[in-house]
């Protein structure tokens, strides 16, 4: 472990790894019980999709996947609430968009488009202090607004016809979380990946949902896990020369099938009658 924390760029990548792995594992709760699958997959391309046409055109690749996420996340909602749109209507338009801008930029990219490919998969390792710096203040943010929304959160997610009922701003919250996930993946899109950053958003919530009922364990084991899994992943990936993104990816899907093997509520749903289909 000596060794391994001996060079500045993997005290980096190791800081990195703690603070996207839980910013990931946290947003992704949002995800998982507000069915938003979709919208993360859909955003997340657009990051990639953003990335590379920053490159092509001489721009930073994090500047541009800001753009992009921010610009997808924030149409997502809207789309989806204007009459005859659904979410899956408006995240269908708007993922078709981003791949083929993304497979445009790609082709349109000179030279042997290394940088560009290295988006694919991501590299923890090439991580900057003020990429890091950024990664702090988005998860500040993040964390902050679980902390002080956490009941409306809570009721949007039990009762949200009583949420709308009550007058809670339910629309407004959900908007917030679109774009709280657009900053997320693009701060996290060189270090795990434009195709691989998913994953980690979903993985470590839907393990937290195998092991916890609470709402507020389920959001502080899913960031346990995602740091824990980020972590792990760029450990092996040091150890044995493989990709960050795809170490830290299936640590995460393994913690997932371990949390589905050993989770309590297996037994729960067992031991219940099952229930009479709907007529």
């Amino acid at each position: 472990m000596e060794s391994f924390l001996s060079y500045e760029f993997l005290q980096r990548a190791l800081l990195m790894s703690v603070l996207g792995g839980s910013v990931c594992g946290a947003m992704g709760v949002f995800v998982v019980l507000w069915r938003m699958s979709l919208v993360g997959m859909c955003i997340s391309h657009a990051a990639f999709a953003g990335a590379l046409i920053g490159l092509w055109i001489g721009f930073p690749p994090l500047a541009g996947a800001l753009a992009a996420s921010l610009g997808a996340a924030s149409l997502v909602g809207p789309l989806a609430d204007r009459p005859g749109f659904s979410l899956d209507t408006a995240i269908g338009v708007i993922f078709s968009l981003v791949m083929s801008l993304a497979m445009l930029a790609l082709g349109l990219l000179p030279g042997a488009r290394t940088e560009g490919l290295s988006l694919i998969w991501g590299n923890l390792l090439t991580v900057t202090s003020a990429e890091l710096r950024l990664m702090g203040g988005i998860a500040l943010l993040l964390f902050l607004f679980v902390f002080f929304f956490f009941k409306e959160i809570q009721a949007i997610i039990g009762q949200r016809q009583a949420a709308l009922a009550s007058g809670m701003p339910v629309r407004a919250i959900r908007y917030a979380c679109f774009i709280l996930m657009g900053f997320v993946v693009a701060c996290t899109l060189k270090a795990i990946g434009g195709l691989l950053i998913f994953s980690l958003i979903v993985a470590p919530a839907a393990a937290a949902l195998q092991l916890t009922y609470s709402l507020r364990a389920m959001f502080l084991l899913s960031a346990a896990l995602g740091a824990a899994a980020s972590v792990a992943g760029l450990w092996l990936s040091f150890r044995l020369s493989l990709p960050t993104g795809a170490a830290i990816v299936l640590i995460a899907t393994l913690t997932l099938a371990a949390a589905m093997i050993f989770s309590p509520k297996k037994k729960t749903s067992a031991a219940s009658p099952p229930r009479q289909a709907n007529p």
